[in-house]
């Protein structure tokens, strides 16, 4: 163990376990039953309680708490974790909540921002590369899969489902599951689109991109039950890994996915 603690004033559990070159700020409070990894940097007044598993070269900002008790009236104090994966960045006042025996861990994955007061409540999943904008509010149970941004002051309800590379603007209220590669807004949350300049970013290719927007043409735009629109898409649209990631996604979605897209003033749909 070689850390860096710049202040007495902290608190540190001889059984923690801290990595090499890892830097603590003054006033931190850092419990038994944790790790901590190789290069983490954790800023002033942050709390980390038992159950933390925390990656190498993290950063941590002041007034963060990792692993807290959950805000579930069912947790019984069961032993339960929360991680934080490799090279994610936790802003001020990020809270983290550890898991409930139901899923026994809170994860955020590797490469994550999750900007100030963002609130990740137990037994989330967030894949890599997540976004979470200022204030974003996750309830218990939420999945989240890889590259998905969600703005500021989103919230989203439990055991809800946001699929990889969305996109969902910022004020939304997330009540059914967004599926992959798409922009949602609106109240109720409608599709807006799909996420062509995030897919571009991510070196989607223009033939992956028109295969995608067809699908959601077929699904949102034109009017068919879901049953009916996922019929159609496999019999006019070629396997591929985006087809097959859109339709296992919507056949697992329990209690649906969000509305299709919803005309304001007679606009059309954006696919830039």
């Amino acid at each position: 163990m070689n850390y860096y603690n710049s202040n007495l004033n902290s608190v540190i559990h001889p059984d923690a376990q801290i990595g090499e070159n890892v830097s603590i700020g003054p006033f931190c409070y850092i419990d038994k039953d944790t790790v901590i990894g190789d290069g983490t940097s954790i800023g002033p007044n942050v709390t980390i309680y038992e159950g933390a598993r925390i990656g190498k070269d993290v950063r941590i900002f002041p007034g963060a708490v990792i692993s807290g008790i959950p805000q579930d009236l069912k947790y019984q104090g069961e032993r339960t974790i929360a991680e934080i994966g490799d090279r994610s960045i936790i802003r001020e006042y990020v809270t983290v909540n550890r898991g409930t025996k139901y899923a026994e861990k809170t994860v955020v994955g590797s490469e994550c921002l999750l900007m100030a007061y963002v609130h990740v409540a137990h037994d989330c999943k967030l894949g890599n590369n997540v976004i979470l904008a200022n204030n974003v509010n996750l309830a218990g149970h939420v999945e989240i899969e890889d590259f998905a941004i969600l703005e500021g002051l989103v919230a989203v309800q439990q055991f809800i489902k946001i699929g990889q590379h969305t996109f969902i603007a910022g004020g939304s209220l997330v009540r059914k599951h967004v599926p992959p590669y798409v922009k949602a807004a609106r109240e109720p949350l409608s599709y807006a689109g799909v996420n062509s300049i995030g897919l571009r970013r991510r070196h989607f290719t223009n033939d992956q991109i028109n295969t995608i927007q067809e699908i959601y043409r077929i699904l949102f735009v034109k009017g068919y039950n879901t049953s009916h629109a996922l019929e159609v898409i496999e019999d006019s649209l070629e396997p591929s890994a985006e087809r097959e990631n859109i339709l296992n996604f919507i056949r697992a979605a329990d209690p649906g996915i969000m509305r299709g897209f919803q005309p304001i003033n007679g606009a059309g749909i954006d696919e830039d």
